[in-house]
């Protein structure tokens, strides 16, 4: 240290601003100067901040340890002890207890599922043997979940150390083990996204002791390989079996020395490496830096003191039976209901799920992959329609006998059929009201303390959808009987009865190469895996086949099978208790796959085999229109190219 006394005050005097402002418990939008380490599970990050204290206190075992941010403050002090802010003039001199204290505050908070949080715990250490700092231990990065984590514990944790490190205000600790290769060192990774010109990142280096025979890394710690401003430096700490064996850390401390000394990549740089070298630069640059912040800071603080002194001066006349702040409180509620509805429908709204679709991702997916399958499943009975075909005819001939089909035949067969479109398109609105209803619930969530405004807005908002409902269904009918008014056969797509056969049997074969329509996972049963179990796989359709895989890497192929002449069917869940569940099989009861006449699968959810259903009919893989008394298959497609519609039967 310089020797500067104001200087040597900065760190406690921003230790003081951050107690204070973690005891209010309300978010302030001012960014302390501080240092947060960064680094990967067993990147030798513990290690690090117990050499700087000289005594072992951080929680240690496998897995993610660290699961919530420590604030660290080292506070050099003649007495040696430590003390928690949650635990008011509580004083801990055995560091045994301080990690029983963090495990039990963590566990208060995350529970025991190894899950994480973003509140912090604040340490505070008096000791004659640290200077003065403040660190923020974050968890280590991972990726794969353990126990009962959520599986997307590597976003959490990423998150989480972004919202520490992406503030300017915050110099970044990147601890990298020196035994695998730095340019995969997550700490650096993530460190340049914020840091891109490494302004604000220092350097550690663990594990020197560690790296293969005839290794070292002298390029790295002289900044030569991945250049930063603030450099690196390096440590040795105790190996395992040292801290099992309680190894002493001073005696650590003292190996270290040696080891920097004696060995010949880093003896010319002994002097700069080292646990003692590495807390005294630490300190030097976070006086540093809070010098250089200081302005920017206090300019800030003042802006917010003032607002906060215009607040209070309103509250004083604040009365709470006003009519006016009532109307301003009620009305501001509503705006931001109106708000959170419009973005979630747009999709751009700052809590988006990653669970489920919702809102207008839902809305798409009615649009786009529920009313096509509804279409398609519209059946007819060919025998029914023949004999009407025939009535028909002879209702319009009457006294006549006819040589030819009369067109009021054609016309009146076919108006009956688009005459169905009604049901799917009514079935198609009712499905996006049902959704909206959702949002609207969902949005008005923010009124709960408010239950008869909540429950007026629900009914306002649900009456006009109500309305608006209906002027749907009459425009989606007045449609329909539009299209039902004019057959124009003079229309260039229409192809007329004699060409209809073979229009239909090229529409079905017709596919622009092998295209990928969807990758995903499904669960496939009845197969004879574990006698009648089931598993999961990776199935790939395209336009000619469906294939399944192990893993989405589609390294190792199960089997594949071409996609002419299968159908789909809906399933019942049976014995596998999955409610959603298809099958693909062949209509004509030959063998789908191996001695098997179907697939039997199954998705997570009704949405997912809703869109796998869709992309089977991208594929040409239709719903099953089996009749069992005649057990003959008929299909059915439907053209509609502006006012001309008609059907054609295979």
């Amino acid at each position: 240290m310089s020797g500067n006394v104001g200087m040597e005050q900065l760190i406690p005097i921003v230790n003081k601003l951050q107690d204070a402002f973690s005891s209010l418990g309300t978010p302030l939008s001012l960014d302390l100067p501080q240092i947060a380490v960064v680094g990967s599970q067993s990147a030798g990050k513990s290690s690090v901040l117990e050499n700087f204290v000289g005594k072992d206190f951080l929680p240690r075992g496998s897995g993610i340890v660290t699961r919530r941010p420590l604030v660290l403050q080292l506070i050099n002090s003649k007495a040696e002890y430590a003390e928690f802010l949650h635990q008011k003039n509580k004083y801990y001199s055995d560091f045994d207890q301080v990690r029983k204290e963090i495990e039990m505050e963590t566990d208060r908070v995350t529970g025991g599922n190894k899950g994480i949080s973003n509140i912090p715990i604040n340490l505070r250490v008096y000791s004659p043997n640290v200077l003065n700092l403040t660190l923020i231990d974050l968890p280590g990065m991972t990726k794969v979940a353990v126990g009962n984590q959520p599986q997307d514990i590597e976003i959490q944790i990423r998150s989480m150390v972004l919202e520490f490190i992406s503030k300017e205000s915050c110099l970044i600790l990147a601890v990298s083990p020196a035994n695998t290769d730095l340019a995969n060192s997550d700490a650096l990774k993530i460190a340049k996204e914020v840091d891109p010109q490494g302004m604000r990142t220092i350097g550690v280096i663990t594990k020197l002791d560690l790296m293969d025979e005839g290794t070292d890394a002298r390029d790295i710690l002289e900044n030569r390989t991945l250049p930063l401003r603030r450099g690196y430096m390096g440590v040795v700490n105790r190996s395992q079996k040292d801290i099992e064996g309680r190894k002493d850390i001073r005696a650590a401390l003292a190996g270290e020395r040696k080891f920097f000394l004696s060995h010949p990549a880093y003896r010319h740089m002994a002097d700069r490496m080292g646990t003692p070298y590495l807390q005294k630069i630490l300190n030097q640059q976070l006086t540093n830096h809070i010098k250089d912040t200081l302005p920017a800071l206090r300019n800030k603080l003042q802006s917010q003191l003032l607002a906060m002194e215009k607040d209070v001066e309103e509250f004083k006349n604040f009365r709470p039976d006003d009519p006016a702040r009532k109307t301003k409180a009620m009305m501001q509620m509503c705006t931001q209901f109106g708000s959170d509805f419009e973005k979630t429908i747009e999709g751009s709204g700052a809590e988006i799920s990653t669970l489920e679709l919702s809102g207008g991702a839902k809305i798409n997916r009615i649009f786009h992959e529920r009313f096509p399958f509804e279409l398609v499943k519209m059946e007819f009975d060919e025998r029914e329609l023949r004999r009407e075909i025939g009535i028909i005819i002879k209702n319009i001939h009457a006294i006549r006998t006819g040589l030819f089909t009369p067109d009021m035949a054609f016309e009146a067969v076919v108006k009956k059929q688009i005459e169905k479109l009604k049901g799917p398109s009514l079935k198609c609105v009712d499905m996006v009201i049902s959704e909206l209803t959702n949002v609207v619930h969902k949005c008005s969530s923010k009124m709960t303390r408010y239950p008869r405004l909540r429950e007026e807005v629900e009914r306002i908002v649900n009456t006009r959808i109500r309305e608006q409902e209906q002027r749907v269904k009459d425009q989606l009918l007045l449609l329909v009987d539009v299209q039902l008014s004019y057959m124009n056969t003079n229309h260039e797509d229409f192809i007329g009865f004699a060409k209809a056969q073979d229009k239909s049997e090229n529409t079905a074969k017709r596919k622009v190469g092998n295209q990928v329509i969807r990758k995903g996972w499904l669960t496939l049963h009845n197969i004879s895996f574990m006698k009648g179990g089931s598993k999961e796989f990776w199935f790939v359709l395209t336009t000619e086949s469906l294939s399944w895989f192990k893993d989405e890497e589609e390294k190792e192929k199960k089997f594949m099978i071409p996609l002419d002449g299968l159908k789909i069917r809906d399933m019942e869940g049976g014995l596998f208790s999955h409610k959603n569940m298809f099958a693909i099989f062949n209509p004509e009861s030959r063998n789908v796959y191996k001695d098997y006449k179907q697939l039997e699968l199954s998705g997570e959810s009704q949405d997912d085999i809703d869109s796998w259903k869709a992309s089977f009919l991208r594929a040409g893989v239709y719903p099953d229109r089996s009749q069992e008394e005649g057990n003959t298959t008929v299909s059915m497609t439907l053209w509609e190219n502006n006012n001309a519609l008609w059907y054609c039967k295979q």
